[in-house]
């Protein structure tokens, strides 16, 4: 396939936020997504004009094997790692998410957390069975090498099983609000 898979509208869309234009910084681009055909197979194309400049915007997608029915919020994708964003990049989604969970908005909260912990979950994708910690080829991109340079232990399998459960126990101090009861 041509393009590199998105496994999931979610992290597409993540994906997209990760990756601003490249004239403004902006990412600030409403997206409109459709299958297209591209060499004999269907590809997702998202194309979508900067709100910043106003420079036309355009990333191809390839589909993967087998669609993910999403289970909860946010779904990422399937059991293999994602080829679209590394290890470190999702780590740092991770970092970014929990560390600005708005302590006056517990649906909101609950959501990030839920993002951060479905970040974790997607490092330790990449962790080969058997091992202890996610290997050096899952940092390709600069962000994501940045971030494995600045803290290696981070990513010790040890480590990112305590760091999703932190964010799952966090997320249970913002109880889901109750439906008011009819009189």
């Amino acid at each position: 396939m041509p393009f590199t898979t998105a496994r999931t509208r979610d992290e597409a869309h993540l994906y997209l936020d990760l990756h601003p234009c490249d004239e403004c910084g902006s990412v600030d681009t409403t997206w409109e997504s459709a299958l297209v055909p591209a060499d004999g197979e269907l590809a997702n194309r998202y194309a979508g004009t900067c709100g910043g400049c106003g420079v036309r915007r355009e990333f191809w997608f390839g589909l993967p094997e087998r669609g993910v029915v999403p289970a909860e919020y946010p779904a990422f994708g399937g059991p293999e790692p994602s080829a679209l964003l590394d290890a470190g990049q999702w780590r740092w989604v991770a970092d970014l998410t929990a560390g600005n969970v708005p302590e006056d908005d517990p649906a909101e909260a609950r959501r990030s957390l839920a993002i951060a912990r479905a970040a974790v979950e997607e490092v330790l994708k990449f962790v080969p069975p058997g091992a202890d910690a996610v290997p050096g080829e899952a940092f390709w991109s600069e962000q994501g090498r940045q971030v494995y340079d600045a803290s290696p232990s981070r990513f010790a399998l040890e480590e990112l099983l305590a760091a999703r459960t932190g964010y799952r126990e966090q997320a249970k101090r913002y109880p889901a609000e109750k439906a008011s009861k009819r009189e």
